[in-house]
């Protein structure tokens, strides 16, 4: 499975997510959409045209789980389900 945070560089919501993942021995790619344009429309895709960040994928033998702005207990609870 990989766990991918999509992220900017001063986003308050994804420091706390990508500490708190690192706190739980999650381990996560990080990508900042401010530096790769692909990943940027990507995350508008998925939202609505919006940049909301952290948009985090999981991808799964069962495919890929897109949730934006989670907890991570959402996120642990998903990898546990996958």
């Amino acid at each position: 499975m990989a766990l991918t945070v999509y992220t900017t560089t001063w986003c308050g919501p994804c420091k706390r997510l990508k500490s708190q993942l690192s706190r739980e021995g999650i381990s996560f790619s990080e990508v900042d959409i401010e530096a790769n344009p692909t990943a940027a429309a990507f995350v508008e895709s998925v939202n609505n045209g919006n940049q909301v960040v952290p948009t985090v994928v999981i991808e799964t033998p069962k495919g890929r789980v897109v949730r934006t702005n989670p907890s991570a207990r959402e996120v642990k609870a998903l990898l546990q389900a996958a």
